[in-house]
């Protein structure tokens, strides 16, 4: 039998508050980024592991404050007065600023997007997987600055939120699947946000090239391919 040919189409991935899953694991981070308006000297970092909603996040607060976004790794092409001017900024991926001779422009711009935001009482919101204590940066007062920002963490997601992630994998690549096989596969999976996205991925590059629904028979001949 002829195997599909495999065609990687963009997966459009949904960021909206209705999108979002709230849990234990994330609870508390959302409340806090709901109270903007008290986060100390106006600024917050957002922390988790890589695939663990902080994006997610970071857009539902961007679309309910009009906010704009703009990646670490950008910022020294960026016209910082005019970011600053919005009054709500988000900084992705923070701690990609790693100490290397590189990155120096990009800590300057981050340094002088803080102060003039904050100066004109916005609100700064960083995205990171660590706590920006544990940051590379080499620029001292940016240092101080960062890592006198109020930290609110995103745990390890629990079962009801993976479950949560595995459907909206599916959902964004529109793909149907049994009931039955989101609780299956959180049993078996690794525990992490990156997993979730990568078994879905797995599951839709198999089903087309096999011709297969997705479905428990395919994924454990998946997972029995990788052990």
């Amino acid at each position: 039998m002829a195997k599909q040919l495999i065609f990687d189409l963009p997966t459009r991935e949904a960021l909206g508050r209705d999108a979002f899953f709230v849990s234990p694991s994330n609870a508390v981070a959302l409340a806090t980024l709901d109270m903007a308006d008290t986060w100390p000297s106006g600024k917050l970092a957002l922390v988790g592991p890589s695939g663990a909603g902080k994006t997610h996040m970071a857009h539902v607060w961007a679309a309910e404050r009009k906010a704009v976004i703009v990646n670490a790794s950008d910022l020294p092409n960026a016209d910082i007065p005019e970011l600053a001017s919005h009054r709500a900024v988000v900084v992705e991926d923070a701690d990609q600023l790693d100490g290397t001779p590189n990155q120096r422009p990009a800590e300057e711009a981050l340094f002088h997007l803080h102060n003039l935001t904050l100066a004109e009482g916005g609100r700064l919101l960083v995205t990171a997987r660590r706590a920006p204590n544990h940051w590379s940066l080499t620029l001292p007062d940016l240092a101080s600055r960062m890592q006198g920002t109020t930290v609110a963490k995103i745990d390890a997601p629990d079962d009801s939120l993976l479950a949560a992630m595995l459907v909206k994998q599916f959902q964004d690549r529109q793909i149907a699947v049994p009931a039955t096989l989101i609780p299956w596969l959180v049993k078996r999976m690794e525990r992490s946000a990156s997993a979730a996205r990568s078994i879905v991925d797995k599951l839709d590059k198999e089903a087309l090239r096999s011709a297969k629904p997705v479905s428990r028979t395919l994924a454990a001949q998946l997972l029995e391919a990788e052990e």
